[in-house]
Order: structure tokens, then C-alpha cells, then sequence
């Protein structure tokens, strides 16, 4: 693999807040947002979005979210001091469609505005607890707040909303055709980055395997001269560690594909160390366009090209 580039090293209380800050939350990214609308005791709708978020069980449904303390003076947001009176929220996962409409409700406005009418989005009655929904969202969690941990008091400080989900809405054309789960495609979710940056996870798409729908052989299985190539990354030697050892190719397809006109044209080139090197480079552009089987016969070759 590359040889890494150096580090520089942070201790987080050497730095003030606000400078500290932005390493955080540039490195941590991206980070889901929820945009999360709340009652206080009065009544007075807030919505605004939040990028300390995700969820952390299905059984029960739990998210959580954290209103952390403004970094500039140390002030709480409208959304805590709401939860703190009305344990209640619904929590909406944003689309790029809703984007910039969503950005505007983090407008700092004075309590009792309603970023529903200053953002543009169409307020719905909840069915299970009092906040109202965003009819926009292409999903939303009606929930309960179950508890909220102060995580500090200074600049920065986070207060963890742990939030029970009791109803959910999703957007008919974004749930897979089987009925289960959703297609990440049609939701077209963003994500926060640092700064001003956002990313487009319908734009960013690529799978990979689970691990535990098999029992890959791992790094250490893998032979000598495809774990320490040059050519290969992490991600690659990864995929190819991935493979069960019954699914690895035979000496006899291994040989076979010798014969194949890609392999055939590498080994017209004058010398077996240019041979191994094209013959990596394959398997990797193999690897890259998923066809793990072919790339780890293309490499299986790297091992003696000439023979």
C-alpha cells in the first residue's frame, strides 16, 4: 500500500473553541442532519436542523440528536429549551431538494418565529405528539424525548436528546420495490460537511459487501506479492480479503485465463517485471469494475507472469 503522508497531532485543549471546532467537525463528516421541529410550553413551532445526529437501536427506535451550546457566547438553542418543556419532536431527515430551504431555518430568529414560514415549508399536523411535520421531508420520525444529557457547560458543550420513535412517515417513492427499506437513490439525502459544505449521497453511491454474510480470508491469507504491492490499496486488498477461500479461483482457471486478450497482450511486453506490474495493474481495474473473480486470477499471475 502508499506510504502515508505525516500527521500533525491536536490536543484539543490547546486550542480555543472556535479553533478547535472546525477540525472536528471537518473530519467527522459527513454527518447526517436532522431537522428537527419542537412546541414549547406556549406552543410556538421552531425548526432547525442539527448535524450531531443518528440513530442508535431499532428495538427500541431510538435517535439522537445534540443542540450543542453556540461556541460563540455559550447561549442554548431554542430547540433544547423547547424539549426541556415539551418532550416531544419530530425529526426529518433533508433532501437536496429541501437544501437551502432547510439551511435558512438555522437562521438564528428570535424565539417564537416560525422557521416553517420564514424557510417556506408546509407545516403538518402530527398524529402522536404536538411539534408538526415537515410535509417537504421525503421522511419523519414522530417521537418521544426520552432523556437529555448535559454533556458540559462551556462553549461547545453538547446536550444529548435521546429521542423514541412512535411513528414514522416515508415517502412512497422512496421505499425499495419489495416493501423493505429504502432506495438511498429516490431519497437523495445530504449530509454536512465542515464550513459551508454539504455532500449529495445520491451522487456518491458505491457498495460493499458486508463482511458477515461470509468469512473472508483476510489480509493475513492474502499472498506475499499482492499484500505488499504498490500498486493495490487498502480498499483493494480489502475486497480481495473479502473472498471466502472455497470462492478463490483454481490453479486450473488461473490458468486458464491465461489465455484471455488482455492477459495474452501483457505477456507479449519484454520482461517479466513489466508483465507483473501490467498484470496488477489489471487485477486493480478489474477489483474497481467488481469483477473480483477475474482480478484475483489477473493478480494470482502477477506471481510468476512468464510461466
Amino acid at each position: 500500500m502508499p506510504t502515508p503522508t505525516p500527521f500533525r497531532s491536536i490536543t484539543p485543549s490547546d486550542l480555543s473553541p472556535s479553533d478547535w471546532h472546525p477540525f472536528m467537525v471537518g473530519a467527522v463528516a459527513p454527518r447526517p442532519v436532522a431537522f428537527v421541529s419542537t412546541v414549547d410550553a406556549e406552543g410556538r413551532v421552531n425548526l432547525s436542523p442539527y448535524s450531531f445526529f443518528n440513530c442508535f437501536g431499532s428495538n427500541p427506535p431510538i435517535l439522537a440528536f445534540s443542540p450543542a451550546n453556540r461556541v460563540r457566547d455559550n447561549s442554548q438553542k431554542h430547540t433544547l429549551e423547547n424539549v426541556r418543556e415539551v418532550a416531544e419532536c419530530v425529526v426529518h431527515i433533508c433532501d437536496y431538494a429541501m437544501v437551502e430551504q432547510m439551511s435558512l431555518a438555522s437562521t438564528e430568529y428570535a424565539k417564537g418565529v416560525n422557521e416553517f414560514v420564514k424557510a417556506g415549508f408546509t407545516e403538518v399536523a402530527s398524529q402522536r405528539v404536538r411539534p408538526p411535520r415537515v410535509l417537504e421531508a421525503p421522511a419523519a420520525f414522530e417521537c418521544v424525548v426520552e432523556q437529555v444529557i448535559e454533556l458540559g457547560q462551556n462553549n461547545g458543550a453538547g446536550n444529548l436528546v435521546l429521542c423514541r420513535v412512535v411513528l414514522a412517515y416515508f415517502r412512497e417513492d422512496i421505499i425499495l420495490p419489495s416493501g423493505i427499506g429504502i432506495d438511498p437513490r429516490k431519497l437523495d439525502a445530504v449530509a454536512r460537511l465542515g464550513g459551508d459544505w454539504y455532500s449529495r449521497s445520491a451522487q456518491t453511491l458505491f457498495e460493499v459487501p458486508k463482511p458477515n454474510r461470509n468469512l473472508g480470508i483476510g489480509f493475513d491469507q492474502l499472498p506475499a506479492h499482492i499484500r505488499h504491492s504498490e500498486v493495490l490499496t487498502g480498499n483493494n486488498l480489502g475486497r480481495l480479503a473479502n473472498v471466502e477461500a472455497h470462492a478463490l479461483p483454481t490453479p486450473e482457471e488461473v490458468q486458464a485465463y491465461r489465455h484471455t486478450p488482455a492477459v495474452q497482450a501483457i505477456l507479449q511486453l519484454p520482461d517479466a517485471a513489466a508483465q507483473q506490474s501490467a498484470l496488477m495493474k489489471l487485477g486493480k481495474q478489474l477489483l474497481e469494475a467488481g469483477q473480483v473473480l477475474d482480478a484475483w486470477k489477473a493478480l494470482l499471475l502477477a506471481a510468476a507472469p512468464a510461466e
